[in-house]
């Protein structure tokens, strides 16, 4: 896991981390930037079945207070090189327990549960 995350930073550092012009989903942070916020998640996002970290539900929950923000950051490239499963990581705020997901918000091909 640790490779993973350490192959996250240098992927997001060779990328630029530029911050956007404007504000797009995330704000002024490209979701590139934003995703490393979810390093701690890499694990849940590779494997259904595991209990995602109380560091990586904070994440989520944070991230998730903007959907298509969320969203963004999954589907990002950032993520892509990370090797995270998007149909998986889809299902991190529902393994969080979190109450005020966005039940049924559109994230690409997929949809949060």
């Amino acid at each position: 896991m640790r490779a993973a995350v350490l192959a996250l930073v240098a992927f997001v550092l060779a990328a630029g981390m530029a911050l956007a012009e404007g504000a797009g989903e995330c704000g002024r942070a490209s979701a590139d930037r934003v995703a490393l916020r979810l390093a701690p998640c890499v694990s849940a996002a590779d494997d259904p079945q595991s209990a995602p970290s109380s560091s990586c539900c904070s994440a989520v929950h944070t991230i998730g207070q903007s959907p298509s923000c969320l969203c963004a950051v999954m589907l990002s490239s950032t993520a892509r090189a990370a090797g995270i499963k998007p149909e998986v990581a889809i299902t991190i705020p529902k393994r969080c327990n979190m109450a005020d997901r966005p039940v049924g918000y559109k994230c690409g091909d997929y949809t949060l549960p």
